[in-house]
């Protein structure tokens, strides 16, 4: 799989900027993902890179793109309102380089920010994918992040790690899901936050991969 480097366009509140990408288009797409990092990873770590190339051999076009603070060369995420920005600025670029719908898929916090741009209005993806949606920090689920995932009307898939803190406890995490108009879940047994099974060691890369099928199906729309 080859994959063009691009530059972003981003509105940023304090003035315009831009962003990398790699974009990867399939030679006759059957769909067009825009896809997110976590927040402690880059757009080319081996998860999203395994990910994206097993996606890219299904038929799906997909644009890979960082968020301004990394760009910026910093490790923690800056103000929620610059994510969605990108987001935004991502699908301008996506609806001139592949005209029609398409779909927002992003592991934990790219995938949160993605929900928060759908929520406010500020993109409009047919479909929207959580990569371990963190719901809350570990240990605090008194700090939930889900009052907004009712305002989405497209159809959302949770991709979730059983073991994973950020959703413990599990009747919490049934709720929010309850309380979405379109949501469903699709399990990774024992997995944890980064899909990661113990007791059973598999590279990132591998792993990334392993979720294409799932994901690719979804945003097809089977």
């Amino acid at each position: 799989m080859s994959a063009e480097p691009v530059r972003i366009p981003v509105a940023l509140p304090a003035g315009p900027t831009g962003v990398s990408g790699l974009w990867s288009p399939a030679p006759k797409p059957a769909a067009t993902v825009a896809l997110a990092h976590g927040a402690g990873a880059g757009m080319e770590h081996p998860f999203l890179a395994g990910l994206a190339e097993a996606l890219h051999g299904e038929g799906v076009s997909v644009l890979r793109f960082v968020f301004p603070y990394v760009e910026a060369g910093r490790r923690m995420p800056g103000p929620a309102a610059h994510a969605v920005a990108t987001w935004s600025g991502v699908q301008a670029w996506l609806a001139a380089a592949a005209p029609g719908a398409y779909a927002a898929v992003g592991k934990s916090y790219g995938g949160r920010m993605a929900s928060v741009a759908a929520a406010e209005g500020r993109i409009a993806p047919g479909r929207l994918v959580y990569l371990g949606y963190p719901l809350h920090p570990p240990g605090r689920p008194d700090k939930p992040r889900a009052a907004h995932l009712p305002a989405i009307a497209v159809s959302q898939l949770f991709v979730e790690g059983e073991n994973d803190p950020f959703i413990d406890p599990r009747s919490q995490f049934d709720e929010v899901i309850a309380s979405c108009r379109d949501a469903r879940v699709q399990w990774v047994a024992d997995g944890n936050h980064s899909f990661e099974v113990k007791g059973a060691k598999r590279p990132a890369e591998e792993i990334g991969a392993g979720l294409a099928p799932v994901v690719a199906g979804f945003v097809r729309g089977s």
